[in-house]
């Protein structure tokens, strides 16, 4: 029986403002690529100083716990200091996760990351992008791409994999293939990441203001006039469209939105298997002890675990007493052995599949982010959401969106009578 996703039967991620388990440094807003939905400008040199950047990662100390550190931008590796800022990262006691389109990867770039301590990589990789020689393909045909970059990690050793993309409405139908491709390389590729399209479409009644001044919302990265392209995809859609691939796949964490609890902004999914079989699901408790044991034993929730770790699948059957999902996955894999001894004999491994819904705008102009987001930043020595970064450089706060008053609620307005006194007392 197909299961529902709810915030009574999956475990709700304890991050929060203060206490994540991601921050996000941006060290420059340079990219080498452009990519169809994008929320940053690109400003070719416009790299920070490594002063700047120790500065941003002395307010993050101060101010937030965080296990690791995603080091994005722009495109980080067009830092001519990557190595020295993962080196930065790692002095403070934090895993360095590199936010990249891999353009630039070299394996001699490579082996000096891993030898300053990188602890993975997450690779931007969709058919949206302007990428030479790849321009015109779609997701499946850009499989190519990722298991050229998961193969280098994998040949370094011990660096975490993790792909995202955006996913607009015409390459949903791609997603199901996508997990099928991370399945048959499930030793190499650890966490898929799906990040729905969003654009603030400003064809659509609102004026946008900044404390009480009206402003121009048209020239931000993030929003256009039109668009015939769905922007309210949801992260339950999805997931009904990965069921056409695999049935009883199952989440079992999330952030809900600011605005509305039961939006899944990040919808966390743990899978366990081989190339031959995904053997079933990781459930809440397991997510929930996992969280909540990283942060008694470390005083941090947990972020990227190591290839190590993912590998011996078969070591988190400990926790299967405490999760139904795992022990589905314990009864499916020891079945195998006499239904498929191909999957048996393959070694168990977990991996990963996040789906994130970014902000929506609801009709009456509230904005509901991720509560609780880890990919939160520094500007102006202040924390901020890294997706709307763009409202900080330009106006130093993020904009109100107010809905326009139709113009017979206008009328009504105008030609109202006052209420008089003994009115209110009649009342």
């Amino acid at each position: 029986m197909e299961q529902h996703i709810s915030p009574r039967t999956l475990y709700r991620l304890p991050w929060n403002f203060a206490d994540n388990a991601i921050s996000w440094l941006e060290p420059t807003s340079m990219c080498n690529l452009y990519c169809d939905g994008c929320y940053r400008e690109n400003h070719q040199g416009a790299h920070l100083s490594l002063e700047e950047v120790q500065r941003m990662l002395d307010v993050f100390e101060a101010n937030r716990k965080c296990d690791g550190v995603s080091i994005a931008g722009g495109e980080p590796l067009t830092h001519p200091d990557i190595v020295e800022i993962v080196k930065m990262v790692k002095k403070k006691g934090w895993k360095a996760i590199i936010n990249s389109n891999g353009g630039l990867l070299t394996m001699e770039l490579l082996k000096k990351l891993k030898a300053a301590g990188v602890d993975g990589f997450t690779f931007h990789v969709d058919s949206g992008q302007k990428r030479k020689g790849w321009t015109g393909k779609n997701e499946l045909e850009l499989n190519e791409l990722r298991l050229k970059l998961a193969t280098m990690l994998d040949d370094v050793g011990g660096i975490s994999c993790s792909f995202n993309a955006t996913i607009y409405p015409e390459t949903m139908q791609y997603v199901p293939a996508l997990l099928k491709w991370s399945q048959e390389h499930i030793d190499k590729v650890h966490v898929m990441v799906f990040i729905l399209y969003r654009m603030a479409i400003l064809g659509k009644d609102f004026d946008f203001y900044v404390g009480d001044t009206q402003v121009a919302f048209d020239d931000i990265m993030y929003s256009k006039n039109d668009d015939n392209r769905r922007t309210d995809v949801t992260s339950p859609e999805l997931v009904d469209l990965i069921r056409t691939e695999y049935p009883d796949f199952m989440p079992s964490a999330f952030l809900n939105g600011t605005e509305k609890a039961d939006s899944y902004k990040w919808l966390l999914t743990g899978r366990m298997g081989n190339k031959h079989r995904i053997f079933g699901y990781t459930g809440p408790k397991f997510m929930e002890i996992v969280q909540a044991g990283h942060h008694i034993f470390n005083d941090k929730y947990l972020a990227y675990s190591t290839p190590a770790m993912q590998r011996k699948g078969r070591l988190f059957f400990l926790l299967a007493p405490f999760d139904k999902g795992l022990r589905k996955v314990a009864a499916n894999y020891f079945k195998s052995l006499f239904t498929k001894p191909a999957a048996f004999f393959r070694r168990l491994r977990f991996q990963s599949v996040m789906i994130i819904q970014p902000a929506d705008m609801f009709e009456d102009g509230r904005i509901n982010m991720c509560d609780g987001c880890p990919d939160i930043t520094v500007w102006n020595d202040e924390l901020v959401w890294s997706c709307r970064m763009e409202e900080q450089n330009k106006w130093g706060q993020n904009i109100r969106a107010v809905p326009r008053s139709k113009p017979a609620e206008k009328e009504e307005l105008v030609t109202a009578e006052p209420l008089m006194p003994e009115d209110v007392a009649a009342k």
